[in-house]
């Protein structure tokens, strides 16, 4: 845009669209303060600026890479960056500078909130995921500014109207960026509105982590609750109850019966049992060690995977599950009963969400989870037995994508209670898990709160409410024009 049109954007009307931006056809262009000016993000920032001198820099020179699992959704920050020779980083990455505005613009990166200020970088530089856009803010508006601008959750939903795309590979183009109006008043007035945001941001990030601590103390909690159930020291132990020895002897019978009988003819194999013991820990009084083959049947072979065409279509009522929950839904089902899914091929090293989880009624299952059916426990019981089970040593393959094959998960060693036990077990399990199930709702609640006061902050910025404005205010644009 010329000086000329600086200068006439900047008289017109604040309540009018600029035409040139076409900002009418993109949102309701609201009246603005004195002194502010309605222009677009391309006309205030350089979007996805790539330097020409980055073709002469050594390739020896040391520079920040952040991948997009390093920037924080939540907080808006860099976490953890990496420091790489530029020869490493130089083709096939997106650049930036110190101070500019990172916002991913991938599917479901952009909807969650991925951006930051590209900050304490290495000489300078930065390279990172090509599904981020760059933002460099040009000399009338602040980083932080077009940074809280992009963070509005209103200007996520009006990008992800515009993406395109296939499914799961949907983008935010960038002439969205380009053409996005944005309001800009003087610098000073964007210094003094940041710094109240921040301000005020600074007391709801202390509250909001207050909360999560409390979420991660409840985690722990769970986790010990499970595990006390696991060594026999949640509940008492009854000599009246059915020692788990009788208990497994009585259903491996029942087992092969019905194998032999659907069988004829044929040599059962038997279900093999934890070969030592003498490296296991002392059981409580009528409990044994098994294997979780000796306990469960693994259903593996009836679990039959849809590919996403075939899925996307066959959209019926029958949910449709994987290693973490449910991923869609379809019009046919393999499973009719109350099972036990487990994760297969997920990340284990540093997983904090349970292993297992229960499902029941019609449902289809992918290849992402192992299926098993409780024999010698209550399903339940089962459940909760296994949600932290010490599996990652068990597991196989590179970091990252480590697999629980089915050997190994059916010869893992497992602690039988009697099923009286089981049942008062799951009992006390409920009643302390329905505590912590109440606590979690509110800190949710709370949470959900404090988001829709952080969003409510950045509308008030933005539309001139968060802090008193001054008349006399010129906005950037007339101040670029010596007007």
């Amino acid at each position: 845009m010329t000086n000329k049109s600086l200068g006439d954007l900047a008289n017109r009307p604040t309540e009018q669209p600029d035409s040139l931006s076409d900002l009418a056809n993109r949102s309701t262009v609201r009246p603005l303060p004195d002194g502010w000016t309605w222009t677009t993000i391309g006309e205030v920032a350089k979007v996805n600026y790539r330097d020409p001198a980055l073709r002469e820099m050594p390739d020896e020179l040391e520079v920040t890479f952040v991948p997009m699992a390093a920037v924080d959704e939540i907080d808006g920050k860099i976490a953890d960056p990496q420091t790489d020779p530029l020869k490493k980083r130089r083709k096939g990455y997106t650049p930036f500078s110190e101070g500019d505005v990172l916002f991913a613009k991938i599917t479901p990166c952009m909807e969650n909130g991925k951006a930051a200020i590209a900050r304490n970088l290495k000489n300078g530089l930065g390279f990172g995921s090509t599904e981020f856009h760059v933002m460099k803010p040009g000399e009338n508006v602040l980083a932080e500014w077009l940074f809280y601008y992009v963070r509005q959750s209103s200007f996520r939903d009006e990008a992800k109207a515009n993406f395109s795309g296939t499914a799961g590979q949907l983008r935010v183009k960038k002439n969205f960026i380009l053409d996005s109006p944005i309001p800009i008043p003087s610098t000073l007035v964007q210094e003094r509105i940041v710094a109240e945001i921040e301000k005020q941001f600074t007391r709801l990030d202390q509250a909001v982590a207050s909360l999560r601590r409390l979420q991660s103390n409840l985690a722990r909690y769970k986790a010990s609750v499970l595990k006390a159930a696991c060594d026999g020291r949640l509940v008492p132990q009854d000599p009246n109850d059915e020692p788990a020895a009788d208990l497994l002897a009585r259903i491996l019978a029942e087992r092969r019966a019905q194998w032999q009988a659907a069988n004829p003819g044929k040599k059962y194999k038997e279900v093999e049992g934890v070969e030592e013991t003498a490296d296991l820990p002392e059981l409580p009084h009528g409990w044994d060690w098994t294997t979780i083959d000796q306990v469960s049947e693994c259903l593996d072979s009836m679990r039959i995977p849809v590919n996403k065409k075939e899925r996307a279509k066959r959209q019926g009522d029958i949910p449709y599950y994987g290693a973490n929950g449910q991923v869609g839904w379809i019009d046919d089902y393999l499973f009719d009963e109350p099972l036990v899914l487990l994760v297969e091929d997920e990340t284990f090293t540093g997983r904090e969400k349970p292993f297992t989880y229960k499902i029941t009624g019609k449902t289809w299952v992918n290849n992402h989870a192992h299926v098993l059916r409780a024999t010698a426990t209550t399903t339940d019981y089962l459940n909760y037995s296994l949600m932290f089970y010490p599996f990652t040593p068990l597991t196989t393959g590179t970091t990252g994508r480590r697999k629980l094959t089915q050997r190994a998960l059916r010869a893992a060693p497992y602690a039988l209670p009697p099923i009286a036990e089981q049942e008062r077990i799951v009992a006390e399990v409920e009643r302390r898990l329905s505590v912590v199930t109440t606590i979690e709702q509110t800190i949710t609640a709370n949470l959900s709160r404090a988001e829709r006061l952080r969003q409510s902050i950045l509308h008030r910025a933005f539309t001139g409410q968060l802090v008193p404005q001054k008349s006399s205010n010129k906005s950037a644009l007339q101040t670029a024009q010596g007007q």
